[in-house]
């Protein structure tokens, strides 16, 4: 950690979160005189919030289909060239133990901090050096940048805008990358909360708010994509692993449509029993794949299965495959585990990440307008873009 500020320096990273740090001590490997200048009192603040404070610091399917962008195919040349195996070597290498949760997620076994320790040491060794406490004023183009920060002014040749995005404001997130990149003409795609829980609106929250708590598999869609994984009811709405990766894709007045039963076809199951004893009802027949709460909820008011009219059964098909609702926000950037949107990665070089109006100007991790999918996908967007910044810068 340094405690002042030096006259000059040949790259000048702005914000020591993941990218930050990594694009640091990439530049810092090539000999470059590196200062990291972070506004918090420690680094990597949100790297220790991560994955229930465990770090999901990569997922092993990383590929250019897991992220969400105006300009799609921007992520694939770093991804491709810094890839899942890269990072879990250097954890490896520092002897850090981790696990493989599911689908290809990779969680430290013991904490996010010794992800964070990894990241400070490496920084170290290459003689990156990092300024907490520091807040960037301004940023100003002469023949290289002029700096003013809360510590004083600072010159250097590049800069790596690597501050984040707007989720999780209590770590110290801020637009100041934003200003910066439309500060120097730069487009940023409009911002939104991401990987975030749903709110409903008064009808469905009056109907579904008592289910606080009950959990389930289910095939969420928004914006033509769809998502299979665990849903969870809260008292103001949904949430759960499939409701965060659709919440990036979700549009304000939107529907977002839920399959309850994505391995079943409910009105054929009804149809196969007519011939019983009368005895089924459909609420017992949701509840054999279905929570109690949630099978009951759904089947209220239907009658015995000898009593259903085509059009019961038409209706109880759609609230359990086709529950269509429009929610009435999001929970907000306070809970966001991403922002989407951001700097136009049209205007960004994919290779180097440098900008394409200002040279020497380079941006790297959240404050692009790149969004990966819950389950590390959005780490190791940070560790490939900063490393190709770093490499470059």
């Amino acid at each position: 950690m340094a405690n002042a500020l030096p006259d000059r320096v040949d790259v000048a990273v702005i914000g020591a979160g993941a990218a930050g740090l990594f694009a640091a001590i990439e530049a810092a490997k090539r000999g470059r005189r590196v200062m990291v200048l972070e506004h918090n009192r420690e680094p990597g603040r949100k790297i220790l919030l991560s994955g229930g404070g465990r770090c999901n610091f990569t997922n092993l399917h990383a590929g250019a289909s897991r992220y969400h962008s105006e300009n799609p195919d921007f992520a694939r040349s770093a991804l491709a060239r810094y890839t899942p195996a890269d990072f879990v070597a250097l954890v490896d290498r520092h002897g850090i133990p981790w696990h493989e949760k599911k689908d290809g997620q990779l969680f430290a076994d013991r904490s996010a901090r010794e992800i964070v320790r990894m990241l400070l040491a490496e920084c170290d060794s290459a003689g990156a050096r990092i300024l907490p406490d520091c807040r960037v004023l301004s940023v100003e183009r002469d023949d290289g940048f002029a700096l003013s920060t809360s510590l004083g002014p600072l010159r250097t040749a590049a800069v790596v805008v690597a501050a984040g995005g707007l989720s999780i404001p209590k770590v110290g997130a801020t637009d100041l990358g934003y200003r910066i990149a439309a500060r120097f003409g730069h487009r940023v795609v409009p911002c939104r909360p991401a990987l975030v829980a749903l709110r409903f609106a008064e009808p469905e929250r009056a109907r579904f708010g008592d289910l606080a708590g009950v959990a389930t598999e289910a095939a969420v869609s928004a914006g033509g994509r769809t998502f299979r994984e665990r849903i969870l009811f809260t008292h103001r709405g949904l949430s759960g692993p499939a409701v965060l990766d659709a919440s990036s894709f979700w549009t304000p007045g939107a529907p977002v449509t839920v399959d309850f039963c994505p391995d079943a076809d409910i009105a054929e199951e009804i149809r196969a029993r007519r011939g019983g004893t009368g005895r089924s009802s459909p609420r017992s027949i949701l509840g054999e794949r279905l929570p109690d709460r949630l099978a009951e909820r759904l089947a209220a008011g239907c009658p015995r299965i000898a009593e259903l009219r085509r059009e019961d059964v038409t209706r109880l098909s759609g609230e359990v495959h086709r529950f269509t609702f429009v929610p009435a926000e999001t929970e907000g950037y306070g809970t966001a585990e991403v922002t989407a949107g951001g700097v136009d990665t049209r205007e960004v070089s994919g290779t180097t990440m440098e900008s394409r109006l200002v040279p020497g100007l380079y941006f790297a991790g959240e404050v692009l307008d790149v969004t990966g999918e819950l389950g590390g996908f959005n780490f190791q967007w940070a560790w490939a873009s900063a490393h190709a910044a770093g490499r470059s810068a």
